[in-house]
């Protein structure tokens, strides 16, 4: 469970922390500033500062989930952040998404929904604990 919601709060985060900086890049970029300028700005506005704490968040939390559960789960698990994503760019953006772009989202999902299916497991079993303890008998 931990897991799951640990996950949910790093994809929220990272298309929150996108969401934020897309959106205030392009109004900053629009006004034709030098590049100089334009990073002066940036440097400068809170938003953009919000947005990349957003994505320091996510950082944080995809590499706890890393501690405890398999790459092969949490990579997949945390591709549905490209549905979020798609999602907030229609509905805090304005743009517009084509079908065929819904159909490529709604494969995501189910991707991520089959990969979901498969179980989560610490990254050591028993098993490995095994592993590691012959291997420390053969150095002694």
């Amino acid at each position: 469970m931990k897991t799951v919601l640990v996950l949910t709060l790093a994809i929220l985060a990272q298309a929150a922390g996108a969401t934020l900086l897309s959106k205030e890049m392009r109004q900053l970029a629009s006004f034709g500033r030098s590049l100089f300028s334009l990073l002066l700005q940036v440097l400068a506005d809170p938003t953009v500062w919000l947005g990349t704490a957003l994505l320091i968040g996510f950082f944080l939390l995809y590499a706890a989930s890393l501690s405890w559960a398999d790459l092969s789960f949490v990579l997949p698990a945390t591709s549905f952040g490209y549905v979020v994503n798609v999602a907030f760019a229609h509905y805090f953006l304005n743009e517009p998404i084509s079908g065929m772009r819904w159909v490529g989202t709604l494969l995501i999902s189910v991707g991520v929904v089959v990969v979901s299916r498969s179980g989560v497991r610490t990254t050591r079993t028993q098993k490995d604990d095994k592993v590691f303890a012959c291997a420390g008998e053969n150095n002694h």
